[in-house]
């Protein structure tokens, strides 16, 4: 895993190697190990290392026999050895044994189509010196990030946005045409940033630039179309595939010359890779869990269960207020982007956690995607089966229940926001049954009420682009599709840039691109039945995971934030979002913004997530545009302090 980062330039560049040099300090986070440069009148290539494979060798860039090509990359190729004979078959010559030169070799080789070859996590560049051309590509899911800003005349790429952003001619200025998208759901689902003019690689893309042909994108994966008629199979010859495959997939991912470790969380999936792990690992396996000081919100104890019924080493960490709101700055300028979830402030203190113990860790994240874990699948299964019924009302009396529902006193903001969720709470159509009611911290029509100068693009036309593209499918396929395509790529960036700000790298076995395609194959009744999700992958891994585990109800890493903006020192926090020369201040209604923190501080509404959405963009305003990121860094609580 490291950090890469360059540009090119359509004519020769006079640049000075500070340049190049600042860009690639900006993520000596990613590599702490090692770092490099390479330079030529057009191009120049920087390199951060945090070494995994051959840690002796391996180093960046790297370039071939000739040395007429040069890479940058940042990933893991698992099945490097299996391609190698082949190459030196062909006639290539190795120099060392990292995945890196497997990567130089088949692209010297295949072209593009090396791609194909690939079964890992990626994203990298190779400089073409002879014929002046780049050729830059992102693995299939998205588990490594690519960004990349193109002018006509110059072309910066990076690991992490910020990297771009040392560069003279890249300045950070805000795209607020996408602010409805992220208000909605806290990210944007898209090429474009918040960055104006700086764009992320989408997962199974790759680009070429040169000076005769200029950019292009191709993309060259795309996730299978689940079949019409799923295929003639026992209940129990589905479940054994799944568990041979996941064990296949959890084993590759065991390559390393370097300390190797598991976040566990307690649930079906950390749990399950944890048992793999210890059938196939000759040493120690070492798990790593985050919790909270408030027992209700922390999952400490059942990853203390797990621990100890397969026999790992096992090591906590507890998050406080302070901690959290403290580190919060620091983490956006990381993440680059507002933080979409709490969640991960939690991930980045259990990965400096680990990083005490390993260099590399496995996670759990992909199976809800891919197989219908969270329960917004199956609430959105029963709303649609009961709105069929309600329907029979005037839509007229619909619409009144509603209104009132959000609006009457007599419900406290616990049971109005159960209601909420529920067909009597919500209107017919997808935006509201399911966008507004699982993923918007503002629907539109609230977005309306509040902002101004928002444009008029819908917040939810890029889910609605993916949605629309499978009319054939029915309702699950066609989420968990649309979700692949849109919240798991955001969840990838979130495990990518908060474990990598620690220096750890972090591996997805359920994401291994074959176990992705194999679960498009999955009939639906193996995913959801009878109101459990993941229902293949619980019975797949029973024997190996205590069944009070596999079969306990999802907590989803909740945080405690709701009780910590009812104390008092959140005082300070909405202080912050009043802020007259905030992002906040030129696009929210004052009085608006005033009646949204008066109704979480009254208990009268619970509204954390409009409140988090809001607080991370300010903060991200002051770490990127504002000129305030030396005032934010030490931490927002400390902030406090220093004013009482």
């Amino acid at each position: 895993m490291c950090g890469i980062t360059g540009y090119v330039t359509v004519s020769p560049s006079s640049d000075p190697a500070s340049v190049l040099e600042r860009m690639t300090d900006s993520i000596r986070h990613r590599g702490p190990d090692d770092f490099g440069y390479y330079r030529d009148p057009w191009a120049s290539l920087g390199f951060r290392r945090l070494a995994i494979i051959d840690v002796a060798g391996g180093h960046q860039p790297m370039t071939n026999e000739d040395e007429s090509l040069w890479l940058v990359y940042n990933g893991e190729i698992f099945n490097h050895a299996g391609i190698r004979p082949e190459l030196e078959k062909a006639g290539h010559r190795y120099t060392n044994r990292s995945d890196s030169e497997t990567i130089l070799h088949s692209y010297e080789q295949f072209g593009p189509a090396c791609l194909q070859r690939f079964r890992g996590m990626f994203a990298f560049a190779i400089w073409d010196k002879n014929r002046r051309k780049l050729f830059a590509a992102r693995d299939r899911l998205g588990k490594k990030p690519l960004y990349y800003y193109w002018d006509g005349r110059l072309f910066a790429f990076g690991s992490e946005i910020k990297t771009l952003l040392q560069h003279p001619a890249i300045s950070a200025q805000f795209e607020d045409s996408l602010l409805p998208e992220y208000l909605c759901f806290g990210y944007v689902s898209e090429e474009r940033t918040l960055f104006r003019n700086i764009c992320k690689l989408m997962p199974g893309h790759y680009l070429e630039l040169d000076g005769a042909n200029g950019l292009r994108v191709q993309k060259y994966w795309e996730l299978p179309v689940p079949a019409a008629a799923p295929e003639d199979r026992s209940d129990q010859s589905w479940i054994s595939e799944c568990r041979e495959r996941l064990e296949e997939t959890v084993r590759m991912r065991l390559m390393s010359d370097v300390p190797l470790g598991m976040f566990l969380s307690g649930g079906v999936d950390s749990s399950a890779i944890a048992a793999i792990m210890k059938r196939n690992f000759s040493g120690p396996v070492k798990t790593f869990a985050v919790g909270y000081p408030e027992a209700e919100f922390s999952e400490l104890s059942y990853a203390r269960h797990v621990a100890e019924s397969i026999g790992t080493e096992h090591h906590e960490v507890v998050v406080g207020m302070e901690d959290f709101f403290n580190t919060l700055p620091r983490l956006i300028w990381h993440e680059d982007e507002p933080i979409t979830w709490p969640s991960s402030v939690s991930l980045y203190f259990v990965s400096k956690l680990a990083r005490e113990h390993v260099t590399v860790v496995l996670t759990g994240e992909g199976s809800d995607e891919m197989f219908g874990g969270y329960a917004r699948y199956r609430f959105f299964a029963m709303n649609e089966r009961w709105m069929r019924y309600y329907r029979i009302l005037p839509a007229q009396l619909r619409r009144f229940v509603r209104s009132q529902v959000a609006a009457t006193p007599l419900l406290n903001s616990t049971f109005r926001r159960k209601i909420q969720h529920t067909f009597v709470g919500r209107a017919e159509d997808l935006e509201s049954l399911y966008l507004d009611n699982f993923y918007s911290a503002f629907a539109q029509s609230e977005q309306r009420a509040l902002f101004h100068d928002l444009g008029t693009q819908s917040p939810y036309a890029n889910f609605r682009r993916y949605w629309d593209a499978k009319p054939g499918l029915s309702a699950l396929p066609r989420l968990l599709w649309s979700d692949q395509k849109t919240y798991l790529v955001e969840l990838l960036m979130k495990q990518d840039q908060m474990s990598m700000a620690t220096s750890i790298e972090s591996r997805v076995p359920f994401l291994d691109h074959e176990f992705v395609e194999f679960s498009t194959r999955v009939p639906q009744h193996m995913k959801l039945r009878n109101g459990e999700g993941k229902y293949i992958v619980k019975k797949a891994i029973e024997g190996l995971v205590p069944n009070e585990i596999i079969y306990r109800k999802k907590m989803g890493f909740p945080t405690p934030l709701r009780q910590w903006l009812l104390e008092p020192r959140a005082a300070h926090l909405f202080d912050l979002m009043r802020d007259k020369d905030g992002l906040l201040a030129h696009y929210i209604d004052r009085k608006a913004l005033e009646s949204l923190l008066a109704r979480q501080t009254s208990k009268h509404e619970d509204v954390t997530d409009r409140i988090w959405r809001l607080l991370t963009l300010q903060i991200w305003g002051d770490m990127f545009l504002t000129g305030k990121r030396e005032q934010r860094w030490e931490g927002l609580l400390a902030a406090a302090r220093t004013t009482l």
